[in-house]
């Protein structure tokens, strides 16, 4: 998972020294594979105004430009047709460096000075996803808040590093910012922030006369829970939710998609919006998919779908592949001005399984196949809809859907402290391993030990082990003797009696032939092994 440090810095302080900060996660671990510093390979590129244009005389596709650098004046030449006089733009000065590696110089084109170059949206790694106001094939004109001579990345919200982190399979909550950050908590010690959810809900009809759920398989999806959104406004999401996503890794596109993803990033919980419109007899079922039944999904691919996978369907049709990806047919869209948030918890097994036979792999799938904890299904939604309202671009209904058939409440499992050091080896007091545990929200009462619903891998006193040894740390666990009395090796009866046939039978000239197990029955049917024979692995 990629991390943000700006980010992660809105839930949790952390180090500032990106080494340290690393070091401390992977010792604590949470395994850090590396990490990468945004905008470090833009050098020397900063705001300009252009204040005047005027042809170049021996060219017909030349400008010469007059640009304000914050502190003189350049005159540059370009080629890009969509500049004019006020415009804000991006200048590489003398010897600035882009993406790719390439250096820009003073120099001459068509005989006339041109003291740098003004650069496109793409020649700055960027996309027009990040900037939807910019072109493809144009000069960038800048439209945030910014003077000439501010550094292009401060500007492009590029000043940040992104971590890599290597999460284990049994540590899906860990697929979220606030997963890491209650980590970083432990390590570094401090408070987790968690967002409140308070969400502005507009009178009318609440959200269950607005779309029924019927939930026709329990054990495939034990939750589901959906809200209603109106008078949706599409458009591009604001820059410092555009630039989140995009240090993770995640395409913007608009700002109610990236709403559902900003929310999974968030709190490790896949959403999914549906367009009302399209949601047929105004009712949502959970169901196994029919025999034939095909489904076009997001990426414009048709997908023969069987019954073992679970899919989201309205009255008549799929619209969604549970947990993997949703249907064309239910897309947000510039027109859509209705929505339905969906949040739910699919049965692990069956997303891997579904993934796996329809060939898509997703940052949703990736999610659900480790096995989320559904008490997140409701926070995730609540989250969203703050959001919405937090960039205006909807009316939120009252109240919300849900469908539970499972317990979200946190767990008590055995706490033996003797039993906990006995295993590590070590003689930490009783009241420092509570501490220990205490720092990720593992409450010790008495021989009892109350585990968050989200971390579903506390089940044992091996389980409970590994958490005090990693924050405890294991470099601070003394070298012992080998405790105990090693016991020479030796064969079993039916091993001493095999050895024993075996030498008599070398003794009387035999050869023996270990076959391989790994042999492709075509190369045996080559060599005319016949199917019966003992020479055939099993």
């Amino acid at each position: 998972m990629n991390v943000s440090i700006n980010w992660l810095k809105d839930y949790v302080n952390i180090p500032d020294d990106i080494k340290t900060f690393c070091d401390g996660m992977t010792m604590s671990g949470t395994k850090v594979e590396g990490y990468t510093r945004l905008g470090s390979d833009i050098e020397n590129v900063v705001v300009g105004r252009i204040m005047s244009t005027e042809p170049h005389p021996d060219s017909d596709h030349l400008i010469i430009c007059k640009v304000d650098v914050g502190n003189g004046e350049l005159q540059i030449v370009t080629g890009a047709q969509n500049v004019k006089a006020g415009d804000l733009v991006p200048v590489c000065l003398d010897g600035a460096k882009l993406p790719g590696g390439k250096t820009i110089k003073t120099g001459k084109l068509r005989g006339v000075l041109s003291q740098g170059m003004l650069c496109s949206i793409g020649e700055l790694g960027l996309t027009v996803n990040d900037f939807p106001y910019a072109v493809e094939d144009g000069i960038f004109l800048i439209q945030e808040d910014c003077k000439p001579g501010d550094d292009i990345r401060e500007v492009c919200k590029l000043t940040d590093t992104v971590v890599e982190f290597e999460l284990t399979f049994n540590r899906p909550d860990c697929l979220s910012y606030i997963g890491i950050a209650r980590e970083a908590a432990a390590t570094f010690g401090g408070e987790v922030k968690i967002p409140t959810h308070a969400i502005k809900e507009f009178k009318g009809k609440p959200s269950s006369e607005y779309i029924k759920v019927n939930v026709l398989n329990k054990e495939l999806c034990p939750c589901y829970t959906a809200r209603v959104v109106n008078n949706v406004k599409i458009g591009p999401s604001p820059l410092w939710l555009r630039a989140k996503l995009r240090a993770a890794g995640v395409r913007p596109i608009n700002n109610i998609v990236d709403i559902t993803n900003f929310v999974m990033l968030e709190y490790g919980q896949p959403m999914h919006a549906f367009d009302y419109e399209y949601i047929k007899s105004r009712e949502i079922n959970v169901r196994n998919a029919f025999e034939g039944e095909e489904i076009v999904t997001l990426d414009g691919v048709a997908r023969k779908l069987s019954p073992e996978m679970l899919v989201i369907a309205d009255g008549s049709r799929a619209v969604a592949l549970a947990g993997v990806m949703g249907g064309e047919n239910s897309e947000i869209t510039d027109s859509t001005t209705t929505v339905v948030f969906e949040s739910a918890n699919f049965n692990r097994e069956s997303i891997r399984k579904t993934s796996k036979a329809v060939g898509l792999r997703t940052e949703s799938s990736a999610r659900f196949e480790k096995g989320l904890p559904p008490v997140s299904t409701l926070e995730a939604l609540d989250r969203a809809c703050q959001l919405v309202d937090l960039l205006g671009c909807g009316d939120i209904a009252p109240g919300t859907v849900e469908v539970i058939n499972t317990d979200m409440s946190d767990r008590v499992v055995p706490y033996d402290r003797k039993a906990v050091n006995a295993l590590l080896g070590t003689n930490i007091p009783e009241a420092e391993m509570d501490k220990i545990l205490a720092s990720v929200n593992l409450i010790a009462e008495g021989d009892k030990l109350h585990v968050p619903a989200y971390r579903a891998d506390i089940i044992n006193t091996a389980d409970i082990s590994e958490d005090v040894v990693r924050l405890y740390g294991f470099d601070n666990i003394e070298s012992t003797m080998f405790r105990g009395e090693a016991v020479l090796g030796g064969r079993s009866p039916y091993e001493a009696f095999r050895y024993e046939i075996n030498k008599i039978a070398a003794g009387l000239g035999y050869c023996e032939c270990i076959t391989y197990s790994f042999v492709s029955p075509k190369t045996l049917d080559r060599i005319r092994i016949p199917q019966e024979s003992e020479l055939r692995p099993v």
